[in-house]
């Protein structure tokens, strides 16, 4: 039985996808033979209760110089990033020279918040294509991965940091023992280190299984979470649930001792012991949805096919691969799907090579299906998308469960 990479206590299995790709790596057609596939299997620490992955896919292979995602392509997620960041300019960045460092920054929507306020920032993140953009707005920003390494280099540099911050991003690095400890060489004192990423809570409520993918390497809890953090050095002191990306979760940690934890950490650890949320029924329960989604959204796409409906895939995102490569939906079932990102586009889908359109082609062609891959947008897109329905156009969803709206 693998051991945990918290804390080296026993992963028990409630999962495996199989044979999945990296899920960002968009192939050409010329490139299907250097896809890079791995085992996705997931599991539970019966230790520190956190939810993992058994085999990690090196990182130079999910987050390349060229990574195409960009935090900046929703506007719900611009007006969220926003508001995070003068929420933190309010409360933690005043005073004498604050320093802000962000892990992930990505095409840098908070940089551009923070900077326009004129606080000292730095973004850091391995992805040289998304930090460009970040860079020519004004931002500062440092192209490497996050370690304890880079930390200390940052903290020779620059001074020790008011707050570290980091969205969707500390869950998909397995050597988080070094993400901790470089918080704990760069933070000043009384300094913080605040993630959020998505709430495995809602993962498992509403069954949304697409969002275990190779980057998601763990899935946090409250419970493991505050575990980790304890294990480290650190205190949990804050948690905030969101409702971005179908129910987010963000923590706030310290030193230990440094910061009196809010009462919202003993209710949701309270919340959770009494959800169950750690015990082996919450997922066998789970993978049994797993299943019954899957088998029901093929059976859907089949008979569609066989009535001689057409389906298009909409949002070519990066969990729609654990769907499609576990379901066995190819180009034969979804001719092709359509996404706004111009890095996808002329490309196809990891492993399953559903070819890729731009959004243009989603207009100018309606087709009597779409299926939403990304459903954690579905208000913002459904709102954009209103001709498509009032031309009689429908969605296939299939979190919590299949359904067509």
């Amino acid at each position: 039985m693998p051991e945990c990479r918290i804390c080296g206590g026993a992963v028990q299995r409630f999962f495996d996808f199989g044979r999945q790709p990296v899920s960002n790596a968009f192939p050409t057609p010329e490139e299907l033979d250097r896809e890079h596939f791995y085992r996705l299997a997931v599991g539970v620490c019966a230790a520190c209760t956190m939810v993992q992955q058994f085999e990690e896919v090196a990182r130079e292979q999910m987050f390349p110089g060229e990574y195409p995602y960009r935090s900046s392509g929703s506007s719900v997620m611009r007006e969220h990033f926003e508001r995070t960041a003068r929420h933190f300019l309010a409360t933690e960045l005043g005073g004498d020279d604050p320093f802000y460092v962000e892990v992930g920054c990505n095409d840098g929507i908070m940089l551009g918040t923070v900077r326009a306020a004129g606080v000292r920032h730095l973004g850091v993140d391995p992805a040289e294509a998304a930090t460009g953009v970040a860079a020519a707005d004004g931002a500062r920003v440092r192209v490497a991965f996050f370690e304890e390494s880079t930390a200390r280099e940052v903290r020779a540099a620059e001074g020790p940091a008011r707050l570290i911050f980091s969205a969707n991003t500390i869950s998909h690095i397995a050597y988080i023992d070094s993400v901790f400890a470089g918080a704990h060489a760069l933070l000043e004192e009384g300094g913080i280190f605040v993630f959020e990423d998505r709430y495995l809570g809602d993962i498992v409520e509403h069954a949304s299984f697409d969002q275990i993918y190779d980057e998601h390497f763990y899935l946090f809890s409250v419970r493991s979470v505050h575990a980790m953090a304890e294990r480290f050095g650190f205190e949990l002191v804050d948690v905030e649930h969101l409702s971005v990306h179908g129910g987010a979760m963000r923590y706030t940690t310290a030193r230990a001792g440094e910061r009196t934890p809010t009462a919202a950490v003993a209710e949701w650890l309270e919340r959770e012991r009494t959800r169950g949320l750690a015990e082996a029924p919450v997922y066998e329960r789970f993978a049994a949805r797993i299943e019954s989604n899957c088998r029901e959204l093929t059976a859907l796409l089949t008979k569609l096919k066989a009535e001689g409906r057409r389906v298009v895939g909409y949002g070519a995102t990066s969990k729609s691969a654990t769907v499609v490569n576990y379901c066995g939906i190819g180009p034969d079932l979804v001719p092709y799907v359509v996404d706004s990102t111009p890095q996808k586009q002329g490309r196809v889908t990891p492993g399953s090579h559903i070819p890729v359109r731009p959004s243009a082609d989603f207009a100018a062609d309606y087709p009597e299906y779409a299926l939403l891959f990304a459903w954690n947008h579905a208000e913002e897109i459904m709102a954009k998308e209103q001709e498509f329905r009032a031309r009689g156009g429908k969605w296939i969803l299939y979190v919590p469960d299949v359904h067509v709206v």
